[in-house]
């Protein structure tokens, strides 16, 4: 008998048993060894802010539609997506993974998941990387679609706005892209993390004067060549258009809940003729299509963990017992100044 998360209610969290059903032939069964809580789509769930609990997502038109019937509803279970865990039991049939595998992927907060043999060969954990580093697997992916979607080019600034997990490694990426990198983050903690791991050559903090200015101050007026927004909020959607050049980028990763608030689309977005791309990890830039895809993304990723050229571990800030997930993501709510990274210890 397995456990697993349940959002019962709003910020109202419990620890159900789940049962566990015999493996088929071909499938393997894992133990969750760590489970990563994203702070942003995952606390959107949480706090019961997600459309999916409010409308009806029409997969065949690609609409939210005003429904009953909510794709989404309480109680919310297993959510999550930043998961590694190691193989307990394998089927009859599987041949290329064994138990003592450890295993990467998104499953949500669970203590035991089964995967299909031929998804699980594919996440096997390099030997060098420890279990932890693992529950990256999916935002590191998130991260560097938004670092494609952005097209950097060696000598540009990006503007990275938002330090939270995925704002590092975006940050760490554009580094890596030869670019010259200023963060944008209210945090101390986060912003002396960035700058302690070398990812970024100037952090700002919005709270001391207006961001834009500073950015053109640093650009000899001419504004960031790239922006990056890694948060979520429309106010820092806003000011990453205001810091943005003329006729330049602005890609926006953010899950941004509700009405549009603190965005003023007439104001620089309109006089100064920025674009503005999503970038999705449900699917990559049309024109890389014919060679990228959200599993390319993923194992490129964990290969830049594995190589170096992405320092991931110092961004894990707390990591409790699954018996505490009611507290890590209470942290993540109401203590964001405490935290990059929580993870829960499965094992524990």
């Amino acid at each position: 008998m397995g456990q697993v998360i349940v959002f019962a209610e709003p910020r109202r969290l419990v620890i159900e048993e789940a049962d566990e059903r015999p493996l088929a032939a071909d499938e393997v069964r894992l133990r969750t060894l760590y489970s990563g809580i994203s702070a942003g789509t995952e606390l959107t769930a949480y706090r019961g802010s997600n459309p999916y609990l409010h409308k009806r997502w029409d997969d065949e038109r690609r609409l939210f539609v005003p429904d009953s019937e909510t794709s989404l509803r309480f109680p919310v279970v297993g959510f999550g997506y930043e998961e590694c865990g190691e193989v307990v039991e394998v089927g009859p049939a599987v041949a290329r993974v064994q138990v003592g595998d450890r295993i990467y992927g998104t499953w949500g907060h669970r203590t035991h998941h089964i995967l299909a043999e031929e998804l699980a060969a594919r996440r096997i954990l390099p030997p060098t990387l420890h279990p932890i580093l693992g529950i990256f697997s999916q935002m590191g992916a998130i991260a560097l679609n938004g670092i494609l979607d952005a097209a950097i080019r060696i000598g540009e600034t990006v503007a990275v706005f938002g330090l939270g997990a995925p704002g590092q490694i975006i940050a760490q990426l554009a580094k890596r892209s030869g670019a010259r990198v200023v963060a944008v983050e209210p945090i101390e903690l986060r912003r002396r993390v960035a700058s302690d791991l070398g990812a970024v050559d100037e952090a700002i903090s919005p709270t001391e004067g207006s961001v834009a200015e500073q950015i053109r101050a640093l650009t000899d007026g001419r504004g960031a060549d790239v922006c990056i927004e890694a948060t979520g909020a429309y106010p820092a959607l806003h000011e990453a258009i205001r810091s943005a050049a003329y006729s330049a980028k602005v890609v926006t990763l953010g899950f941004f809940q509700g009405p549009g608030q603190g965005l003023f689309l007439g104001e620089e977005f309109h006089h100064n003729r920025v674009n503005v791309v999503c970038s999705q990890i449900s699917g990559v830039s049309p024109e890389l299509t014919y060679r990228w895809n959200r599993e390319r993304l993923i194992q490129t990723a964990m290969q830049l963990q594995v190589e170096g050229a992405l320092t991931l571990r110092p961004l894990i800030t707390q990591v409790l017992p699954f018996a505490e997930a009611a507290e890590a993501f209470r942290l993540c709510d109401e203590e964001p100044e405490r935290t990059i990274q929580v993870v829960l210890d499965c094992s524990a």
